[in-house]
């Protein structure tokens, strides 16, 4: 039977000491809070973070994570199909947090944004109200709002969001390169899994579970 390449919330927190974490949401939804030692690679900048990736997950196993698993299980596959092993995390930061666990917020100036699901609800909500708004002077411009209805149903039959990756390319969404070369040093710079410190055994007592 296939080894699974899920954890679930209880798993996971159980685990993180071991793991290394990327968070593959945009940097605004990174800023909203993370799991605690996430390290922020979004999406569309994975294949760049690939050989750092590489020989992270020859020390420690690695925990892709999104706001609600999609896009975690896409960064999964795009590891795999490069010879990278990663686990993903079932619910993503939304589960972890519903299930009351911590998350982290970083130190940096980065502006939470809302996540990348309710940017696109909001978009293409948008774009269907246009479209039937100036279907009222030319009604070939409603074919805008059925065009956003098929992508919505297209989107769900391939689990794929076509918007999604388009929104991700917005300034907003997009990580600096010094931020994103500053996550790839933090990456090489993890600590081996033999040689970490002491402290890190004491890492799951502070992941608190406030709902306990």
């Amino acid at each position: 039977m296939a080894a699974s390449v899920a954890l679930d919330t209880d798993q996971a927190r159980i685990r993180l000491p071991q793991l290394t974490v990327v968070d593959v949401r945009t940097p605004g939804e990174y800023a909203s809070g993370h799991l605690p030692g996430a390290l922020n690679i979004p999406l569309d900048h994975l294949r760049r973070a690939l050989p750092a990736l590489k020989e992270a997950a020859d020390e420690r196993e690695l925990l892709v994570v999104c706001a609600s698993g999609a896009r975690s299980e896409s960064a999964r596959s795009v590891l795999a199909d490069n010879g990278v092993p990663a686990l993903t995390l079932t619910g993503g930061t939304q589960g972890w947090q519903e299930r009351g666990l911590e998350l982290q917020h970083p130190a940096t100036e980065a502006r939470a944004t809302w996540s990348m699901e309710r940017q696109v609800r909001f978009a293409a909500g948008g774009l269907v109200l246009a479209g039937l708004g100036l279907g009222r002077v030319h009604p070939a411009l409603r074919l805008v709002s059925a065009g956003v209805a098929g992508g919505l149903v297209f989107s769900a039959v391939s689990n794929t969001c076509g918007m999604a990756h388009l929104l991700a390319k917005l300034p907003h969404n997009r990580p600096r390169p010094a931020d994103l070369d500053a996550t790839l040093t933090a990456l090489a710079r993890r600590p081996r899994k033999r040689g970490e410190s002491m402290g890190s055994a004491a890492a799951v007592d502070r992941v608190t579970d406030v709902s306990a």
